[in-house]
């Protein structure tokens, strides 16, 4: 139960940022593109890269708050930081092959899965 809490709060904080910031940037910029995903996917990378590597390698910080942090706040906040992390972790032991194929795979494969998502939305 103390996980789920933990994962909860984080995720509350993470989902409302994610809301906060996509909406500040449609208003700043428009919605032609989408700015506020960019920047919500490339800030959650940040985040993760820079918060796993102190909190692992030199603060040893409790694994309930990196838990809060990276599955609660970040999940919530953005799942690319997710998977272009494990892509980096991948290609950085030596598994390039591997690397790739997550970050092609997953782009072009969810390109993919949201086209059928959509077509099969319409077919009802």
């Amino acid at each position: 139960m103390e996980k789920f809490l933990f994962i909860s709060l984080g995720a509350m904080f993470g989902a409302n940022a994610r809301y906060w910031l996509g909406d500040w940037a449609a208003q700043k910029w428009g919605t032609a593109f989408p700015y506020g995903t960019l920047i919500i996917n490339l800030s959650g990378s940040l985040i993760l890269g820079f918060f796993l590597t102190i909190a692992t390698e030199r603060f040893l910080i409790d694994p309930r708050i990196r838990m809060m942090v990276v599955v609660g706040f970040l999940g919530a906040y953005t799942t690319f930081s997710t998977y272009t992390m494990e892509s980096f972790n991948l290609m950085f032991h030596g598994q390039w092959l591997y690397g790739l194929l997550n970050l092609l795979g997953s782009t072009l494969l969810g390109v993919l899965a949201i086209g059928l998502g959509v077509s099969l939305g319409k077919l009802l």
